[in-house]
């Protein structure tokens, strides 16, 4: 296995579109069995033989796990139809060949973000694709899912299959990768074997310089700092069941569980993405009324969503209409038309702050990396001047160079006394990024930790149930 690593912008994207044919070179040469081979489409990568399990997901939303696992290799009955049996049990077998279990009738739409990623998996594995390429496969998956994952790709090694595996988490390289490139400005820099590219090395290599330590000292929290966000009795059955919490000015303060835990739906709850069917949402000691995002952003919520292509940005749209698209009131001038000179002034100092890798604030959002798309998100609720935050997965699928300009940011938040609540599927980020964590699971905090008291097998202990909360 390859691992393929680079920041956001570096080109590992742009180089697996051209493997799967989904972007032609300009020039170069593709050899796959030592042969020159013509990769012009999707189909032709397809009949080569390789696969692309892409960071962003590909499905069908109203189609059902069977259906997207077989699409464009559907098996038929009357030359026409859908085997949906067939479908099935293919579907069921790949499954089961991962070790996971999904609800095989139900649309995608409904499933979580960490099930869809593997239904994206499974629709290669499907295919006996002998190249396959996996960019960031593991992002929305839980320990447990990519312990399974690793298990599977070695199986794939072992059957020989070539895999190029693109990821921006230094721990997972040793555990699977053989050998590792780095990209950098759209070249290769370097390639070592894996056991002779220490981290230290791998990020020196990837951003050309060396980076401050990897999660920054948090500002200590007032003891009489006031309670700015205070969560009482929240419920919107079955994904959340009663949750409580209050944080301070100036706290971070994490949730961590397993995938499908109810993490995420309980920050949508506060949002208001979702509607709670009972209990209170106080911001800085007033009840406040939300029913929609718009009374969230109004009650001084900033929701920073895990989609953020689905749910956080409007791809056909530029950096500065989706920067200013929460406050356009704001932007608004005497005659109500959207005064885009001020929009632009507001956009480009977010830009210049966040380090977004941009054309200029007329760039489309949609051809910008996975890593400066997030920082757009970010730079949208900065001009709020919010007093809540909320972080679904900040970091996923960002390099590490952007990673720590994040984590930085959330300190600078929390100095000027916002109240953050952080979720991560990475127990490394939420220990050296919060203040406290709270182990959910089934929609519940089960058992809460001080920065001092947290570890990763207590909470994992307490999120699975293997210690009484």
């Amino acid at each position: 296995m390859l691992a393929l690593v680079g920041e956001n912008g570096a080109g590992k994207s742009t180089l697996v579109k051209i493997l799967a044919g989904a972007q032609a070179a300009d020039s170069g040469q593709i050899l796959v069995d030592g042969r020159e081979a013509v990769v012009d489409s999707p189909r032709a990568a397809e009949n080569l033989g390789i696969g692309m399990i892409y960071q962003e997901f590909n499905l069908v939303p109203a189609l059902t796990v069977p259906e997207n696992v077989a699409l464009g290799d559907e098996p038929l009955t009357a030359g026409f139809l859908l085997d949906r049996g067939a479908a099935r049990a293919r579907a069921k077998r790949t499954l089961d060949d991962l070790g996971i279990d999904l609800p095989l009738d139900a649309p995608t739409s409904s499933l979580s973000v960490g099930q869809q990623q593997i239904v994206e998996i499974a629709k290669v594995l499907s295919k006996n694709a002998r190249v396959i390429v996996m960019d960031e496969p593991t992002a929305a998956l839980s320990e447990r899912e990519i312990d399974r994952l690793f298990g599977i790709v070695r199986k794939l090694k072992a059957n020989g299959a070539g895999i190029i595996y693109i990821s921006h988490r230094m721990e997972e390289l040793p555990r699977i990768a053989d050998r590792i490139a780095v990209l950098r400005d759209g070249r290769s820099v370097e390639t070592r074997k894996a056991a002779d590219f220490p981290p230290d090395d791998i990020i020196r290599a990837m951003v050309g310089r060396t980076l401050d330590a990897h999660f920054p000292e948090l500002p200590a929290v007032a003891p009489d700092a006031p309670v700015v966000l205070d969560v009482r009795d929240l419920a919107r059955p079955p994904a959340v069941n009663g949750v409580s919490f209050s944080v301070r000015a100036g706290e971070i303060v994490g949730l961590a569980g397993l995938v499908g835990a109810g993490r995420t739906e309980i920050l949508r709850s506060i949002a208001g993405a979702d509607v709670p069917q009972s209990g209170e949402v106080v911001i800085d000691g007033t009840v406040a009324k939300i029913h929609s995002p718009q009374d969230g952003i109004a009650a001084g919520i900033a929701f920073v969503t895990e989609d953020r292509k689905g749910q956080g940005l409007v791809l056909g749209m530029t950096v500065r209409e989706n920067t200013t698209l929460a406050h356009l009131a704001d932007f608004v001038d005497r005659n109500l038309l959207v005064n885009e000179m001020r929009e632009r002034a507001a956009t480009t100092e977010m830009i210049d702050e966040l380090h977004t890798r941009a054309t200029g604030t007329e760039q489309t959002v949609g051809t910008l990396s996975g890593g400066n798309q997030q920082k757009v998100v970010l730079g949208k609720w900065l001009l709020g001047n919010a007093r809540v935050i909320l972080f679904d997965e900040p970091t996923r699928g960002i390099d590490i160079g952007a990673k720590s300009e994040i984590y930085q940011l959330m300190v600078k938040l929390a100095e000027n006394g916002a109240a953050i609540v952080m979720v991560s599927s990475e127990l490394p980020e939420v220990l050296g990024m919060a203040h406290r964590i709270f182990a959910v699971s089934g929609g519940r905090l089960v058992k809460e930790f001080s920065r001092s008291e947290a570890t990763p097998d207590a909470i994992i202990a307490a999120a699975t149930g293997a210690v009484a909360a």
